[in-house]
C-alpha cells in the first residue's frame, strides 16, 4: 500500500513512519523539513508547505491512505492555520482519490468548554469528514515519549521544581498513551476495515491526574517532589507561570496546558481497544522507556 504521512518529521510523525516502512509499505514522507531529516532507505521524500498551493502539488497522487499529523500550535494563529491546511489537504486527496485518512486528534472528555486547542482539533476532524474519503480519527490524551513536547513539560517540572504550587487542574483525570501503543493503533486501523469513518479514543490501560503523573516521573528519577494545588490560578494564567518551568516553547505549550482543565479519558464506546487490540504499554512502562531514551 502506498501510504503519505503529513507531518513525517514530527514527534509521532517520524515513528509512525518507521513502523509503515517495516511493515512493508510504501511510504511518502511529507513536511516542510523532508529533505533535511533522516528516513529508512526507501521512504519517498516530499518536501513542500500546506501554506504554499504551489509547493503540494500532486502530493496525493497514487496515494492509498494518509495519515493527517498537521498541528500549527507554534503560531499565534493557530486554529486559522490549521482550518486552511486541512481544507487545502482534504481538497488535494479527495481530488486523487485517496481511499482513507487516518487524523490524530485530542481527548476532550465532555466536549463542552473546550480550550482553544482542542476546538481547533474538533474542527479540523469537521473538515477532513467532508473529504471523498474514509476518515477516521483517533483521539489520545498526553503521548508519553522522548521528543513529546506535553511529557517534556511534566519532566522539566520534576527537574526544577521540588515543591510546587500549582493549579488546582492539576487533578484533572488524564489517561496518557505511550508512543509505541500510539503508533501500534495508528498501524492497526489500515487493517481494520470497520474503523472507516469512525472516531475513536487511545490511551493506556488506567486512568491518571496530572499529580499522579508528575509524582510517578519524579520517582522515577529518584526525585520526590511535593505537589500544593491552589484554586486561583486559572489555566490562562499558569501558562505564563510554564516560562519559568519549562523549556519547552511557549507558544506550544500556552495551548498544551490550558487543554488540561478537560478530563481527558478514554470513552468505553469509543475505546479502540475493543476494535483494534494490542498489548497495550502501562504508563509506568512508558515513562520508564521515555526517560531513558530523553
Amino acid at each position: 500500500m502506498r501510504i503519505l504521512i503529513v507531518g513525517a518529521t514530527g514527534f509521532v510523525g517520524t515513528r509512525l513512519t518507521e513502523a509503515l516502512h517495516a511493515a512493508g509499505h510504501d511510504v511518502v514522507a511529507f513536511s516542510r523539513s523532508a529533505s533535511r531529516s533522516t528516513f529508512p532507505d526507501g521512504v519517498e521524500v516530499f518536501e513542500g508547505d500546506l501554506g504554499d498551493p504551489m509547493s503540494v502539488a500532486g502530493l496525493c497522487e497514487d496515494v492509498d491512505a494518509a495519515y493527517y499529523l498537521i498541528h500549527s500550535l507554534t503560531a499565534k494563529n493557530f486554529a486559522e492555520l490549521d482550518r486552511t491546511y486541512a481544507r487545502r489537504f482534504r481538497k488535494l486527496a479527495s481530488a486523487a482519490g485517496v481511499d482513507r485518512v487516518v487524523y490524530l486528534s485530542g481527548i476532550s472528555g465532555d466536549e463542552r468548554n473546550l480550550s482553544p486547542h482542542l476546538a481547533s482539533r474538533r474542527e479540523v476532524e469537521s473538515v477532513l469528514e467532508a473529504g471523498d474519503f474514509d476518515l477516521t480519527v483517533l483521539r489520545a490524551a498526553i503521548i508519553i515519549g522522548a521528543g513529546s513536547a506535553s511529557f517534556r513539560i511534566v519532566d522539566d517540572l520534576t527537574d526544577r521544581l521540588p515543591v510546587m504550587t500549582v493549579p488546582k487542574w492539576v487533578r484533572t483525570p488524564c489517561q496518557p498513551i505511550g508512543i509505541a501503543d500510539a503508533v501500534a493503533y495508528l498501524v492497526g486501523v489500515l487493517d481494520a476495515d470497520e474503523t472507516r469513518g469512525g472516531i475513536y479514543d487511545i490511551g493506556a490501560p488506567t486512568v491518571w491526574s496530572y499529580e499522579s503523573l508528575l509524582k510517578l516521573t519524579a520517582e522515577r528519577k529518584g526525585k520526590r517532589v511535593l505537589i500544593v494545588p491552589v484554586p486561583v490560578m486559572s489555566p490562562a494564567l499558569s501558562s505564563h507561570w510554564l516560562r519559568l518551568t519549562t523549556d519547552v516553547q511557549y507558544a506550544i505549550a500556552r495551548p498544551l496546558v490550558e487543554s488540561m482543565r478537560n478530563p481527558v479519558t478514554v470513552d468505553a464506546d469509543r475505546d479502540l481497544q475493543s476494535v483494534v487490540p494490542i498489548e497495550q504499554t502501562s504508563v509506568e512502562t512508558a515513562v520508564r522507556d521515555a526517560l531513558a531514551d530523553g
